[in-house]
C-alpha cells in the first residue's frame, strides 16, 4: 500500500514541475551572491522527532549558500550532534562526536503566480555510520505559502528507500518587528525494514535508536509554531519555536517541545 501511495505522489509531483517547465518557465528572480549564517541552538530537533533530538543540548549550526541569476543555487549546512552511530556493532554512543554535514543544489523557477524549485541534498555525517543518504526535492509556493516533499533515494540508520516528507509552511509579519512562521510536517513511510543496515529492535526503544520497525504507512509528524525578532541593531535574530509533536515510524507519539536559539545570517 506504501509503495503506491509514495509512487503515486512522486509521479504527481514530477508531473506538475514538467509542465511548469513545459510552460516557459522563467528563472526564480533572486539577488545573486552569496551569503552565510550561524546559530545556537537550546537543541536540534530534526523532522519532529522530540523523543531523541539529534542533539538534546546546545547545537551550533550554520551554512553557506550562493544563488545565481540563472536560477541555480547552491548551499552547505553543519550541525554537532549528541551520539555516534556504529553500524558494525548496531551500537549507539552518547558521546557527542557526531557531525552532519549537508550538501545541496538546485535550480529555483517561476511559471505563472507558482514560483518552483527542484534539487537534491547529499548527506555527509562523522561517527555516524550509515547516513551519508541521497535526497531529492521539490517546493512549490504562492505568495508566503510553500509546499515541500524530500524523497530519500536510499536505505539508511535514519530513514528507508522511499520514505516521503512533505511540508506546508507558511508565515507573516507582525507588529513591533515580531514574524511569525508555521510548518506542518506529514510523513509517508515506506514498510522495508528487512533493507535496514542498523539491527531492529522493539518497541519505542527501537524507534529511540533510530532503527525501529516500521508500523505506519503514513502519520502526522509535526507541527512547528516560531515567533523571532531582531536583535537590536545586531542583524541578529532571536526566536523561540513550539514543536507540536507527531508519530515516528514506529507509531510512537512524540513530546512536545519548546526550542530557543539565537541566529545571525550574513553576506559574503
Amino acid at each position: 500500500m506504501t509503495v503506491s501511495m509514495n509512487a503515486k505522489s512522486l509521479r504527481v509531483l514530477s508531473a506538475a514541475v514538467s509542465l511548469a517547465v513545459v510552460g516557459l518557465a522563467a528563472p526564480l528572480a533572486a539577488q545573486a551572491g552569496a551569503t552565510g549564517n550561524i546559530g545556537v541552538y537550546s537543541k536540534y530537533v530534526l523532522r519532529g522527532i522530540t523523543n531523541n533530538a539529534e542533539s538534546d543540548s546546545t547545537a551550533v549550526q550554520g551554512g553557506f549558500d550562493y544563488s545565481a541569476d540563472s536560477g541555480f543555487f547552491a548551499g552547505y549546512w553543519g550541525s554537532n550532534l549528541d551520539y555516534s552511530y556504529v553500524a558494525s556493532t548496531g551500537a549507539t554512543s552518547a558521546t557527542p562526536s557526531g557531525f552532519e554535514n549537508d550538501f545541496y543544489a538546485g535550480y529555483g523557477f517561476k511559471a505563472g503566480p507558482v514560483s518552483f524549485t527542484v534539487g537534491a541534498t547529499q548527506y555527509y555525517y562523522v561517527e555516524v555510520d550509515d547516513s551519508n543518504l541521497f535526497e531529492p526535492f521539490a517546493t512549490a509556493a504562492v505568495g508566503p505559502v510553500t509546499l515541500g516533499v524530500k524523497y530519500l533515494a536510499q536505505d539508511g540508520f535514519w530513514g528507508n528507500k522511499g520514505d516521503m516528507y512533505w511540508t506546508l509552511s507558511g508565515g507573516a509579519d507582525l507588529p513591533k518587528g515580531f514574524k511569525f512562521a508555521a510548518t506542518l510536517g506529514h510523513y509517508l513511510y515506506e514498510d522495508n525494514d528487512s533493507k535496514e543496515i542498523c539491527t531492529p529492535g522493539v518497541g519505542e526503544a527501537a524507534a529511540v535508536a533510530g532503527c525501529g520497525l516500521t508500523t505506519t504507512d503514513s502519520a502526522f509528524r509535526h507541527l512547528d509554531l516560531t515567533l523571532s525578532h531582531p536583535i537590536g541593531k545586531t542583524g541578529a535574530d532571536m526566536s523561540v519555536t513550539y514543536i507540536v509533536g507527531g508519530k515516528d515510524r514506529s507509531n510512537v507519539d512524540q513530546k512536545n517541545m519548546m526550542v530557543f536559539a539565537v541566529k545571525y545570517p550574513f553576506d559574503l
